[in-house]
């Protein structure tokens, strides 16, 4: 079904594959599925320098391989990426018309499927959209291919692996005095090219024009890095049982052999978590077992586990009482209401603003169209939230005129009409014209004289 809007929608397409296919010798000019593919038999992923800066590892101060996927074992950071990314997907994404002043949202058009059900065939909306929230957080950008007909109009939505995208200036555009990027593409089925009109590019915090900032490779390296080093700390130092550290102590000398048969023959048997509580402790000779006083607390091991917690909840913006760190007083307010309301201000807005943005000067020609998230839909599932908000927006005695009837609430609630008064806005009545105050207080003083 093709609609007014779609008609709206940017009807042309790449400029630069021509030139593209045509600098590359022996390129096969193919079109592929869509009108600005084409595909090409050489891996230019290969060949171009970049991709090795952007696949280095970082190496954090506590000597862990930091990479996006190491980085996601961390519970910490896993939340906080699914926290982010979560809050994106369950945002509505709503298409407006702005004319003479007056906005309305667009319901009937095959852009709002793609962004908010389907936007192409292997994905849905909520995948895609958590893939965007994942990948700006933890590679810095997110890439997603705008597939269009021979006409121009919008197709399909194709997220992309980050790793698959290479991302230069346009060269050629350059010459002619435009400032263009284009993209080379390996989705691991052909090889292609793209211009920038065709690419919805969500770049992270830092947007240099070719690349946005990894939060991870940025903010959180070594806060990574050291949950890491704990993590893998802590499973060894609990992997030795109920007591990890023991000394044998013997009244006689021992040889080098002795002693080492004697090591190996005590943890076969005591140590390992398989082995606690397993067998009970025999020593003869007069060896005697002393046990190490330094335990997860001692090390101050749980301390620093809480610290890291708070440090990766700061590189991401992110309350830590949202990611499970609970011990200290949040100071984002008190009330789900209030931290919800600060979450969406202070750390959605950024992501949001950025799509949004992204989305709007790649799809509209005209300033009249636009997409916009509902932020209101995460307080939703907060009743007593939503009905102050409500309430506000019906007005009434006391609380001055609304700006909404009862049928658009009913509506926002998926609930029918009622019509009638409930379809009218309420605007308190104008007040009567009283008698002047001297005339009313003259007559109680006359019959009271008169009394």
């Amino acid at each position: 079904m093709t609609t007014t809007l779609d008609l709206e929608a940017k009807a042309h397409g790449s400029r630069v594959l021509a030139e593209w296919a045509a600098a590359r010798p022996g390129a096969p000019a193919r079109m592929g599925l869509v009108s600005n593919h084409t595909s090409d038999s050489t891996l230019i992923m290969s060949s171009d320098p970049k991709i090795t800066e952007f696949f280095g590892a970082g190496r954090s101060a506590a000597g862990m391989s930091v990479t996006p996927e190491s980085a996601m074992r961390v519970s910490a950071v896993y939340r906080a990426v699914t926290l982010i990314s979560g809050a994106i997907a369950s945002l509505p994404l709503h298409i407006y018309r702005r004319t003479s002043g007056i906005t309305e949202r667009v319901e009937d058009s095959d852009l709002w499927f793609l962004l908010n059900e389907q936007p192409t065939d292997r994905y849905m909306a909520a995948s895609h959209w958590e893939g965007v929230g994942a990948n700006t957080q933890l590679r810095g950008d997110s890439f997603t291919f705008i597939g269009r007909s021979r006409s121009g109009q919008i197709r399909e939505l194709v997220p992309l692996p980050w790793s698959s995208v290479v991302v230069e200036r346009d060269q050629a555009a350059e010459r002619n005095g435009v400032d263009r990027l284009k993209y080379y593409l390996q989705d691991g089925l052909r090889t292609w090219g793209a211009d920038q009109d065709d690419m919805l590019h969500f770049p992270g915090f830092g947007f240099d024009g070719l690349r946005g900032k990894s939060v991870i490779q940025h903010a959180a390296r070594n806060a990574a890095g050291a949950a890491m080093a704990m993590d893998e700390y802590s499973g060894k130092f609990f992997a030795g049982g109920a007591h990890p550290s023991i000394v044998l102590e013997s009244p006689n000398k021992m040889s080098e052999p002795l002693i080492k048969d004697l090591q190996t023959s005590f943890a076969e048997k005591y140590s390992g978590v398989h082995n606690a509580h397993e067998k009970p402790l025999i020593l003869t000779e007069g060896i005697k077992a002393n046990t190490l006083s330094i335990d997860a607390q001692d090390s101050q091991l749980l301390e620093a586990r809480k610290f890291q917690v708070v440090d990766i909840a700061r590189a991401f913006g992110v309350p830590p009482h949202l990611i499970g760190e609970t011990s200290a007083a949040t100071s984002w307010g008190s009330g789900m209401e209030e931290q919800g309301k600060a979450f969406v201000i202070f750390t959605l807005n950024p992501h949001l603003n950025r799509i949004e943005q992204e989305l709007n000067r790649k799809f509209f020609r005209r300033a009249g169209l636009y997409v916009e998230f509902n932020r209101d839909a995460l307080l939703e599932s907060n009743s007593e939230g939503q009905s102050k908000l409500f309430r506000a927006a019906l007005g009434g005695p006391g609380q001055g005129p609304g700006y909404m009837s009862v049928d658009e609430i009913r509506r926002k609630k998926n609930l029918p009409p009622k019509g009638g008064r409930c379809d009218e806005v309420y605007f308190p009545p104008e007040k009567t014209a009283s008698q002047p105050k001297e005339e009313s207080d003259e007559e109680p003083k006359a019959s009271a004289t008169a009394a």
